[in-house]
């Protein structure tokens, strides 16, 4: 199943020329890190005494990141509210290097994912959220189609917040223009994703749309028949700790994990795509681009939270 992609030599200045843009759900990470040593006289749940607090871009913002990380050029294109918490996200990104166009719905709640830290364990996730209007929807599709020009490839980062409600529109005028798409899906209905470049879906999301398989030879089926089905170039599975399995049309290709120890798995979808983007963007082919996102999936993962993976660590 494993077929070694010929290797093809770039530099660092080859990817600082690359540029992304990086369209969909962007949301703020707060993490309230404590410590647990009794239990509530209110009601039997752990009592956690707050003694920092963490703020950092997540979701698209974080898939921009990474791209930045490694030496790329990213853009953010993005649907906000006009609240604390989209100014805040707005105010880290313009500290990390990505270019950003925000739209603003007054209307929207920011995204924001609080979690709960106790000795180093998530003990409480919040979710604060709510879906943009269509009008801020169209405000969006006209930047992406002035922003299009200026880039090499479309990553699409769906996290099923509605930010990403124009993406047929936005894959067609990609696609017109001949740009790449690289799509991170979420959801069952994975026709909106139709004459895109490439999905990327974990394994738990692509049993959601194809149903369980047997083995290597049932997935490899499933994969071909759902990449013909929607017009892709290619299915990328990644499969946790079995690694990660690209179908195209040479084949099957897989590769097993590279993560030396896993402490949090936070935010490694967002690398792995990152990765592809980028060094798709400098002209790198797809089969190789994709060892080296496996190898940016194991650093990761071996970090805490929603982090990214340099260029040395990568490339090392």
């Amino acid at each position: 199943m494993t077929q070694i992609p010929s290797v093809y030599t770039f530099s660092k200045d080859s990817i600082a020329q690359a540029k992304v843009l990086v369209v969909g759900d962007a949301m703020l990470d707060r993490y309230w890190y404590g410590n647990v040593d009794r239990i509530s006289p209110e009601a039997p749940v752990p009592v956690m005494r707050v003694t920092r607090i963490e703020e950092r871009i997540g979701a698209a913002a974080n898939v921009a990141f990474n791209v930045v990380s490694m030496g790329g050029q990213a853009s953010l294109l993005s649907v906000v509210g006009m609240d604390d918490a989209s100014r805040k996200l707005e105010d880290l990104v313009s500290q990390t290097g990505i270019q950003s166009h925000f739209a603003h719905d007054p209307q929207l709640q920011t995204t924001v994912k609080l979690r709960a830290i106790g000795r180093q364990q998530q003990l409480l996730r919040m979710d604060f959220e709510s879906i943009p209007k269509t009008d801020t929807l169209k405000v969006q599709t006209k930047l992406f189609s002035s922003l299009l020009p200026l880039h090499d490839v479309v990553l699409f980062s769906d996290y099923a917040k509605g930010g990403l409600g124009h993406i047929v529109d936005m894959i067609s005028i990609a696609r017109q223009a001949g740009k790449a798409v690289l799509v991170d899906p979420k959801g069952t209905d994975y026709t909106m994703y139709r004459d895109a470049t490439v999905i990327t879906p974990n394994k738990n999301e692509m049993q959601a749309v194809v149903g369980n398989w047997r083995d290597d030879d049932e997935l490899s089926t499933k994969a071909q028949n759902l990449r013909k089905q929607l017009n892709l170039q290619a299915v990328l599975v990644t499969r946790g700790d079995e690694g990660m399995s690209l179908f195209d049309d040479q084949g099957a290709f897989h590769l097993p994990t590279q993560a030396l120890e896993v402490f949090d798995v936070t935010g490694a979808g967002d690398t792995v795509i990152a990765t592809i983007a980028t060094l798709v963007a400098a002209k790198i082919p797809l089969r190789q681009a994709i060892a080296f996102a496996n190898k940016a999936a194991g650093v990761v993962v071996g970090k805490f939270g929603t982090s990214t993976a340099s260029y040395e660590e990568i490339f090392a």
